[in-house]
């Protein structure tokens, strides 16, 4: 949501909480050096790190970089080969030509074009809230070429994304009336939510959907200067309105009839104060997508991995086979 450019300047820092078996530290991102791969004309950002099975990790947004997932799972290289990018016009890697090239499709293409050139046969996707998107439209349209995939409080259609973005309105609307009445006035007036003033106002309510109880955590992002968010990718997928209605080829994705046949081992992860990707409409994984294993998170929102570490640690490790 566009919410979350505004909450990258909350939530991208130091973690608080660190897994104490993983031992991460605020520098694991300096054990990484970038490679710069020509894809299609393009200089992608990618940093691979490791022996032993391969795990790609997908980041949020649209419009994130990799570096808060490499903060958070970067130890992982020393039991696999982890690899970490930026997709097209994020990050480090170069910007597109044309905003019609940003897309859902697109993402999923990258994905195998770096299976591809990285020589790896079979790899393991795992996803954070939009990385769970092309993770799962990957291991559709790819299913020999996926192991395990991990998909972390993530949506399974444009339809669960906008019923998401309603949840949060109606919650904001009747939590925050006074606020909320700057928004309706901006709306009446024409403004987009990615257009300012309407941007920061919509931007500026509190944050306890992502964090539900401790609001003060933030990820383990890079001290050096770096691109962690790419607005004009995330308005070219999800919509030059998306916190009200949501375009682009996000609108367009819809997994749900194709789910319970992904063969790839999946564990689900979801978060019971989730406001992004919310327990009405993540608890229809069990539904769409029996076979996997779900895993509700009772006292975390959008980001389980740190708010309940240990126990998300321990799943990981046990369900990646990681020793």
């Amino acid at each position: 949501m566009t919410r979350l450019y505004f909450l990258i300047l909350v939530v991208f820092g130091i973690s608080v909480h660190l897994h104490g078996q993983s031992k991460n530290t605020t520098n694991i991102h300096n054990e990484f050096t970038s490679e710069f791969h020509v894809i299609d004309g393009y200089k992608i950002n990618v940093e691979v790190k490791g022996k032993g099975e391969p795990i790609f990790f997908l980041p949020g947004g649209p419009g994130n970089s990799h570096d808060y997932m490499q903060g958070n799972f970067g130890h992982y290289y020393k039991t696999n080969t982890v690899v970490f990018f930026d997709f097209l016009g994020r990050g480090k890697s170069d910007d597109a030509k044309k905003i019609s090239e940003y897309s859902v499709e697109n993402d999923v293409a990258l994905i195998e074009k770096l299976r591809k050139k990285l020589k790896f046969d079979k790899i393991s996707l795992v996803g954070h809230s939009y990385g769970t998107v092309p993770a799962q439209a990957y291991a559709i349209k790819y299913p020999d070429n996926v192991d395990k995939m991990v998909l972390i409080n993530g949506f399974h259609s444009g339809a669960m994304w906008q019923a998401n973005c309603d949840s949060y309105n109606h919650y904001a609307k009747t939590h925050f009336p006074e606020k909320w009445k700057k928004v309706d006035s901006l709306r009446r007036l024409g403004y987009l939510s990615s257009e300012e003033p309407l941007k920061t106002v919509y931007g500026n309510f509190p944050t306890k959907y992502i964090y539900y109880h401790n609001t003060k955590l933030k990820q383990n992002s890079p001290k050096f200067k770096h691109r962690g968010w790419a607005n004009e990718v995330y308005v070219a997928i999800i919509g030059v309105d998306g916190d009200f209605d949501v375009s682009g080829s996000m609108i367009d994705q819809d997994y749900r009839k194709q789910l319970r046949h992904i063969t790839a081992k999946t564990l689900i992860v979801a978060g019971r104060y989730d406001g992004i990707s919310t327990p009405e409409f993540a608890v229809q994984y069990k539904i769409f997508m029996p076979q996997a294993q779900f895993e509700m998170f009772e006292q975390s929102g959008h980001n389980p991995y740190l708010e309940e570490p240990e126990k998300f640690f321990n799943l990981f490790e046990a369900f990646m086979n990681i020793k």
